[in-house]
């Protein structure tokens, strides 16, 4: 197997220039290498290249049109992010005030296996998730102001404090644990049936950890998929065999989700906020249509009425 070897600045921009990239200041260019990363830059290729599995650029392409599409998917990385962070704060409260209220403050009270899901099948599971949750407690109780005040003067963290400390992947797990009325009672909230939820947490996790961890956002598929919502008749997505081609495991799926776990007003916001850089990214490329890019993000051209949906 061959090895990655190291190239320098000069050889980067040599590889791209070989590949038919145009760069017209190769000084800037390399600045940009040297602070931005030629991997993380080069990941963008596929928006401009000639065919499927070719690493040839198309025609006419420039250095500032791959440059574009990275600050793009960098700018929207951080547009969701900050939205999905609203998401998880909600349904960490949500959940923990449904806990707490049917089941008590203390972890003794709250963690106690008899409260959740009483399927024999789900009895690993759910030991699997509550001691994530205990040991969460053991790793981070004495790290957090809030978690330290609670141990100190009460001898216990309550849920609703608990949550804080959680990751948004455990929380996910933890309602797909939880009796059905309860389900019900959190799902109800958000207008959604049981199972849709579930799989909508455990998808926004997914997204989350993405944004977070700063990976590239704008062609991303999920192996797992929504299920077919009134969103996608209502806007004519187009299908195949598989059914809709958009909104199914993609970033249209995401904003599908969102206008379910957002407010109206944050929903809206949110799309400005996309559609806005969206704009300025068409306004930077020339070489590839503004339908091509919608269609790699997952986005059906009608993609902005989801507002009026």
């Amino acid at each position: 197997m061959a090895n990655k070897v190291f190239k320098t600045l000069d050889e980067q921009i040599v590889i791209l220039k070989d590949r038919g990239l145009v760069i017209k200041d190769e000084e800037e260019a390399r600045n940009i290498l040297l602070r931005e990363n030629y991997f993380f830059i080069n990941g963008y290729r596929h928006l401009f290249s000639k065919e499927k599995g070719n690493d040839l650029f198309l025609d006419g392409t420039t250095f500032d049109e791959l440059y574009s599409a990275f600050i793009f998917d960098r700018r929207i990385r951080n547009i969701y992010f900050r939205y999905l962070l609203v998401v998880e704060n909600n349904i960490k409260s949500i959940i923990s005030y449904q806990l707490s209220k049917n089941y008590g403050y203390k972890e003794k009270d709250y963690l106690n296996p008899n409260n959740f899901n009483q399927d024999p099948l789900r009895k690993r599971q759910i030991n699997d998730v509550l001691n994530k949750m205990k040991r969460q407690i053991r790793v981070n109780g004495d790290k957090h102001t809030a978690t330290v005040h609670y141990i100190n003067k009460y001898g216990y963290i309550p849920m609703w404090i608990l949550v804080k400390v959680l990751s948004f992947g455990i929380v996910s797990e933890l309602y797909a644990i939880l009796r059905y009325d309860d389900q019900k009672v959190i799902a109800e909230k958000y207008g959604l049936d049981t199972e849709t939820l579930g799989i909508y947490l455990s998808l926004i996790a997914n997204f989350r950890n993405l944004c977070a961890h700063e990976e590239i956002l704008y062609d991303y598929r999920t192996q797992k998929v929504i299920p077919d919502c009134y969103i996608h008749s209502a806007l004519n997505i187009e299908k195949d065999d598989g059914g809709y081609i958009y909104g199914k495991n993609d970033l249209f799926a995401l904003m599908i989700m969102l206008k379910a776990l957002l407010t109206d007003k944050e929903f809206r916001s949110l799309t400005y906020e996309i559609g806005y850089e969206i704009d300025i990214l068409d306004q930077h490329i020339d070489v590839v249509p503004l339908e091509s890019i919608l269609n790699k993000i997952g986005f059906p051209n009608n993609w902005k009425d989801i507002i009026d949906l």
